[in-house]
């Protein structure tokens, strides 16, 4: 029985030979025949057909791809816009510095870059700066000679290849410039100029820029006219003079420093104002109660300036004066209240700028009547209060102690109406013109000097003020003390 085993598994050997992974797989029950042999026969038969089920396996076709397809040519490129705003930025005896601005347009294929080109005045073939692109709107060409004349050009560079080149205008001169032109314009001519009008105007405007620079003035794109303004040029600044100035010299002022072919522009803007003139159409639109409504238009002269508001007057027909109702109003028609009934008013207005208020106003030519409704006013009746009362002491007089020879005062307060009468008293009896006491009566506040008091001034003092409604009286006892010295001391 092992031996035909063996022949079948020989063959299956000979059928996975033809690939390595099926040979791979056919190893592993050809070391497990020893184990077979002890297997019944009905089992060793299936195994021939269980190999031949796994090499039948790798017979089968896998599908085939389809190869890629090649992607479509891309469009040929297309050369860029020409650059923009080519200027001489600097120039010395050596050298020439240029700036410009990117194409408006740079398209899909984008910029590689710029190629710069000069030539001497005369020729016509044009030599490039750079060896290679730059990337950079600010080049510098080295190693001119000083006194030629240069022609200049810029050209964008891209995958499509060279665009239209743009120029210089003018032919350069190669020279040394120790200042390059600028004006420096002061801070207060930045923004607008404004003087009112007879106003002498004297600006100073200084610049840099070497050699023998060209100054001139333009007003609003035109020459000015010399016999109102005066122009003074030096080497350092340029004054503009206006003696006068006049409504018709509001205007943008521009100022040109030119060196060769570098120049530097500064504009300054003058505004010359005066008064306004008053509104027109004022008309008086109705009255009612005690308003008046008003309405009136802008004035024909605003006096060169904005209109800043408008001052509204009343006035009674009775006295001619002239009141100001509303002021700094912004409006063009406003409502005039609490006008006095019978009375009759004429009304104006002025108008109103920076420089201040117009000369003259629109007056009604109508006169707003304040009518009477027949109401008889009738003040109320107040009856007179009494203010008559009995007199009565708010602080009365206080017991005192004093020394011999030392001037005492005694104080108290009353009130009444009309204003009491104050009489004092020692011990019941009336003090008269005695000079040795001094009386005083001030705004209800009574006092009672004793000058130098002995032991004998001593006693009850009183006061007593009466008037026609009654009487009052406060008193105090006053002790006068005598100074005891030891004899010690009185020795000595």
């Amino acid at each position: 029985m092992p031996v035909p085993i063996k022949k079948s598994a020989k063959k299956a050997e000979k059928v996975q030979k033809p690939t390595e992974p099926e040979a791979a797989l056919e190893s592993a029950p050809t070391e497990a025949a020893p184990v077979a042999l002890e297997v019944p026969p009905e089992h060793t038969a299936a195994a021939p057909t269980e190999s031949s089920t796994e090499v039948a396996a790798p017979a089968e076709i896998a599908p085939v791809e389809e190869p890629p397809k090649a992607p479509a040519p891309p469009p040929p490129a297309v050369p860029t816009r020409p650059p923009q705003n080519l200027v001489v930025d600097d120039v010395t005896r050596t050298s020439l510095t240029i700036q410009w601005q990117p194409p408006e347009i740079i398209g899909e294929s984008g910029l590689d870059g710029y190629t710069v080109e000069y030539c001497k005045e005369g020729v016509s073939e044009f030599v490039p700066a750079n060896t290679e692109l730059t990337t950079s709107n600010r080049f510098v060409i080295k190693g001119l000679t000083a006194g030629d004349l240069l022609n200049v050009r810029v050209v964008s560079v891209n995958a499509g290849g060279r665009s239209d080149p743009v120029s210089l205008p003018n032919p350069v001169a190669i020279r040394e410039l120790v200042d390059r032109p600028r004006i420096r314009l002061p801070c207060f001519l930045r923004a607008r100029y404004i003087k009112q009008v007879g106003d002498q105007i004297n600006l100073v405007i200084p610049f840099i820029g070497k050699f023998k620079p060209v100054i001139t003035w333009t007003k609003d794109g035109k020459p000015l006219d010399v016999k109102k303004v005066n122009i003074r040029n030096s080497d350092k600044d340029s004054i503009l003079f206006i003696r006068k100035a006049e409504r018709g010299d509001t205007g943008t002022y521009q100022m040109t420093v030119k060196v060769d072919s570098l120049e530097d522009k500064a504009n300054i803007v003058i505004q010359i104002v005066e008064l306004p003139g008053p509104p027109t159409s004022l008309k008086l639109i109705d009255t009612w109660g005690f308003n008046a409504a008003l309405e009136w238009t802008p004035p024909k002269n605003n006096g060169n300036t904005d209109i800043t508001g408008y001052t509204v007057q009343k006035a009674d027909k009775k006295t001619g004066e002239w009141f100001t109702v509303l002021e700094h109003f912004h409006r063009l028609n406003a409502t005039v209240s609490d006008l006095i009934m019978g009375n009759s008013y004429s009304f104006r207005v002025f108008s109103e700028n920076m420089v201040g208020r117009s000369e003259s106003a629109a007056i009604t030519k109508q006169v707003a009547t304040i009518q009477k409704t027949g109401i008889v006013y009738k003040p109320p009746e107040y009856k007179e209060h009494d203010f008559s009362e009995a007199p009565k002491f708010t602080a009365p007089l206080s017991d005192r102690a004093a020394t011999v020879g030392y001037t005492t005062r005694l104080l108290c307060a009353v009130r009444g109406s009309p204003k009491p009468k104050i009489e004092w008293m020692k011990n019941q009896m009336l003090i008269g013109d005695d000079p040795k006491f001094r009386q005083n009566s001030n705004l209800g506040v009574c006092s009672l000097e004793i000058r130098k008091p002995c032991s004998f001034d001593g006693g009850v003092y009183t006061c007593r003020a009466k008037n026609a409604h009654g009487e009052a009286t406060v008193a105090c006892k006053l002790e006068v003390k005598q100074v005891i010295v030891p004899e010690d001391k009185a020795k000595k």
